[in-house]
């Protein structure tokens, strides 16, 4: 009798725990354990934290934001680049046992607005301005609109420095008071993830989803206190936030911010000077480090592991991240926001083909599985279906959207990413596409509906129809087709991006333009935004990279 086909299923057995804290005590627990550590390094300011003194801050912060009035529950947003600061406010929060909305650098007006409105957020921290953004102008021009907004908070301001003031002379009685009415299962942060239709939508996740996921992303990478993570990735995502702090602050090990914006030339300088020991990135990052005109002269010998994630990683880079800078122990990360973000992870002692053709296997105490989209029955290895994953990562649900929790989460819990994936006979994953249109632009999950509803709002605009197509330095970029209204003068690509402008972040304005009488239809009358892609890839002659990308 012949055995049945391994089903593509596989758990994550461990024999390290889960562990049972919220960040703040985590926290507290690390700088008990590893004393005067360097904990912080802020490289653009030179300014250093051991970890007492990180704690120290925290705890102003967050006794800064009791007296505020925060209350475990409130939602306090934080609106800046890499900084010293923001990490202060990310452990202050969790603290409170306030939930953080952690809001993108890039986003304009349109999106601040909704960003604020939908979660209702109460207290807004943010920077003065970034890369030429007046944050300051915009949050004046939206706070009409949000009437849960009370208090904005400006970086550099005196009010920042009056709440951390307030928060130092505060009681610490306060602080442990506030601790035992926490649970590590408690909603601690909302970030803003990309769907297919509508606004971004807020996945909400708790001490236990991001505490335990970073750490044993750590885990994975070896981490002990002796590790130094540069960490040029941005804190506004779990990749920052989540792998990057937490998995060094739940090790003892020391956070390295090389910039507050990526700048490839500034990284390799952080992790030369700092000697740092793990480098993150998503490829395009990897990427532009390498090109660097000079950079063999930087003296990477430090480093030995790092993660890279967001999107495919080519064959030829991590060779060269391997075999020229070092990190002979990098590893490939796959997840998403909801699940916090890692699914699965490669090893250190995997080779180089699992690291580049696979995003490695199940992660501790997770299960995935890979199952057809249409019965929802687990398939054979070996054969494509949508992957899925379940356990203490996965989200507690969309803020405010029990529909759209609904939507991706089933009633055994089982997070449906919209991934395709085929799991092989060992438990390797490999990605090999979206069950929908989402685009993955630099590593930017942008969703064309958003925009697409955006230009509507142009007046010579009837419809619009956004996709992504192949590109050798984004992975994908942005292309959008047009139908104007009668009369309309032709909308070009330029006078597209100026009506876009202060509007949409800059990686959501599409690159491409293409004025059609008609979309390509189904019989029942959906867009074959499949037929639009092939044909922009022949129109546009991007033939090469789709090859490259999709091969």
């Amino acid at each position: 009798m012949t055995a049945p086909a391994l089903p593509s299923y596989s758990s994550g057995t461990s024999t390290v725990p889960l562990l049972g804290d919220t960040i703040g005590d985590d926290l507290d627990r690390t700088a008990a354990r590893v004393g005067d550590h360097e904990a912080l390094v802020e490289c653009a300011t030179g300014r250093r934290w051991t970890y007492p003194e990180l704690v120290a801050d925290v705890d102003a912060c967050a006794l800064g934001l009791d007296a505020l009035g925060v209350a475990k529950g409130d939602r306090v947003g934080i609106w800046a680049p890499n900084c010293a600061e923001w990490v202060v406010v990310q452990y202050g929060t969790a603290k409170l046992g306030a939930v953080l909305v952690t809001i993108n650098p890039a986003y304009r007006t349109h999106e601040l607005s909704y960003v604020l409105r939908q979660s209702g957020i109460s207290v807004l921290v943010a920077a003065p301005e970034f890369k030429g953004s007046d944050y300051r102008a915009m949050v004046a021009e939206v706070r009409a609109d949000c009437p849960a907004l009370r208090e904005v908070v400006f970086l550099g301001d005196p009010q920042w420095q009056q709440l951390l003031d307030t928060g130092r002379a505060g009681d610490r009685a306060r602080l442990v008071e506030r601790a035992a009415q926490l649970s590590p299962d408690d909603p601690i942060n909302i970030q803003y993830t990309s769907g297919t239709t509508g606004f971004p939508k807020g996945a909400t996740l708790t001490h236990h989803n991001l505490l335990n996921n970073a750490f044993f992303v750590g885990e994975g990478c070896g981490y002990t206190e002796a590790d130094r993570v540069c960490i040029p990735v941005p804190y506004y995502h779990c990749f920052g936030m989540g792998m990057g702090n937490l998995g060094c602050t739940s090790h003892g090990a020391t956070m390295v911010i090389p910039a507050p914006g990526f700048d490839p030339a500034a990284t390799l300088r952080a992790v030369q000077e700092e000697r740092c020991t793990s480098l993150y990135g998503v490829p395009t990052m990897f990427i532009a480090e390498l090109a660097l005109p000079d950079f063999a002269s930087y003296d990477l010998s430090s480093l030995r592991t790092g993660i890279m994630a967001g999107s495919p990683c080519p064959v030829e880079v991590m060779k060269r991240v391997v075999d020229e800078m070092g990190m002979a122990e990098v590893t490939i990360c796959y997840g998403m926001t909801e699940t916090s973000p890692v699914s699965t992870q490669t090893g250190a002692e995997d080779d180089l083909e699992r690291r580049t053709s696979t995003v490695g296997r199940v992660h501790p105490h997770l299960e995935v599985k890979v199952v057809d989209p249409r019965t929802g029955l687990t398939v054979p290895r070996g054969e494509t279906g949508e992957f899925c994953t379940r356990g203490y990562s996965v989200m507690l649900g969309y803020w405010g959207e029990p529909e759209k929790t609904a939507e991706v989460l089933d009633a055994a819990r089982w997070m449906h990413t919209g991934d395709l994936a085929v799991m092989d006979d060992a438990g390797y994953l490999n990605i090999v596409g979206r069950i929908k249109d989402m685009v993955i632009r630099g590593g930017e999950n942008v969703y064309p509906r958003e925009i697409e509803e955006f230009l509507f709002t142009h007046p010579d605009v009837v419809e619009a129809q956004v996709i992504g197509v192949p590109d050798a330095r984004f992975g994908e970029e942005l292309m959008v087709w047009l139908r104007l209204r009668d009369g309309a003068e032709q909308l070009t690509a330029e006078a597209l991006r100026a009506f876009c402008a202060g509007k949409l972040a800059h990686y959501k304005v599409p690159r491409y333009v293409k004025v059609v009488d008609a979309f390509p239809m189904t019989v029942t009358g959906k867009v074959r935004k499949i037929e639009m892609r092939e044909v922009s890839i022949e129109e546009l002659g991007l033939q090469a990279e789709a090859a490259h990308r999709f091969a």
